[in-house]
C-alpha cells in the first residue's frame, strides 16, 4: 500500500512532545551498511574464509540491530500511536505489514550467511547476496515511508522518556565486543561523518574515548572489512 499524507483530524496534537530525529540518523546506518553489503561479499576471494569471518560478522551484527530497532517499534511504539493518534493507524498497519516482509528477508540472510562464512565459496555467498537483495529492497520502501508518516506523529505523541527507551533498546542489543564497530557504523553514515551526533548524543568524556580508543580500532575493522 502506497504513502498517503495523514488525513486531518483533531486527534493529532501539535506541540513537540519529544525529538524523534535519531530515528533518521539510525536508518542511514541501516541503508549505508547493507546498501555495501553485496560489494563487500563480492569482495570476498574464493576461500578466503578469513574475510568472510569479517564481512559476515559486519552483516550479522547489523541484522541483530535491525532486528532490536524493528522488534522495539512492534512492542512498544505502535499500540502508543494508534491509541494517541488515531488517525494514523493506517499508516501504522502498513509498518506492521512492512516490518513483516523485512522480517522475511533478514531472516533469509541470517540462514544463508554461516555456510559462507565458513566456505567462503561463491556458492554459498548466493543465498547471502540474493538475501541483500532483498533487505536492501525493503530498506528502500519501509524507511522513508516512516521517517514521512511515522516520525512526524510520534514528535507529537510519544514522550522523550519513551524515545530514550527505544534508544537504550538498540544498545542492549549490540553483541559483545562490537560496541565500536556499531558507533563507527552509525557516525560513518552521517553526512557529516557523524561530528554533530556525537555532540548530541555522546558525553565528552565518551567521544575522548572514541577519538583515542575507539575510532583506531574501528578504521582497523573496516581496512580488514575492505581486504586492505
Amino acid at each position: 500500500m502506497p504513502a498517503t499524507p495523514l488525513p486531518p483530524s483533531g486527534d493529532v496534537p501539535t506541540a513537540k512532545t519529544c525529538d524523534a530525529s535519531g530515528m533518521a540518523d539510525i536508518h542511514r546506518m541501516y541503508k549505508a551498511g547493507f546498501g555495501e553489503g553485496p560489494a563487500l561479499v563480492r569482495g570476498v576471494a574464493e576461500r578466503d574464509s578469513a574475510h568472510a569471518e569479517v564481512v559476515a560478522q559486519q552483516l550479522d551484527l547489523l541484522s541483530v540491530a535491525l532486528h532490536a530497532h524493528h522488534e522495539g517499534e512492534d512492542a512498544r511504539l505502535w499500540a502508543p500511536l494508534e491509541e494517541r493518534a488515531p488517525a494514523c493507524a493506517v499508516h501504522v498497519e502498513r509498518m506492521k505489514q512492512q516490518h513483516a516482509a523485512m522480517l522475511v528477508q533478514l531472516t533469509a540472510l541470517d540462514a544463508a550467511l554461516p555456510a559462507w562464512r565458513r566456505s567462503a565459496k561463491a556458492v554459498d555467498a548466493e543465498p547471502v547476496l540474493a538475501a541483500l537483495d532483498g533487505v536492501n529492497a525493503a530498506l528502500d520502501v519501509h524507511l522513508p515511508d516512516e521517517e514521512a508518516n511515522i516520525v512526524p506523529v510520534m514528535e507529537t505523541v510519544i514522550t522523550q522518556k519513551e524515545v530514550e527507551w527505544f534508544s537504550e533498546h538498540g544498545r542492549k542489543a549490540t553483541p559483545k565486543g562490537q560496541t565500536w564497530n556499531s558507533l563507527g557504523l552509525i557516525l560513518e553514515a552521517q553526512p557529516d561523518g557523524g561530528d554533530a551526533w556525537m555532540r548530541k548524543s555522546l558525553p565528552g568524556p565518551v567521544r575522548l574515548v572514541w577519538r583515542w580508543v575507539g575510532k583506531p580500532k574501528y578504521e582497523k575493522h573496516r581496512a580488514a572489512l575492505e581486504g586492505r
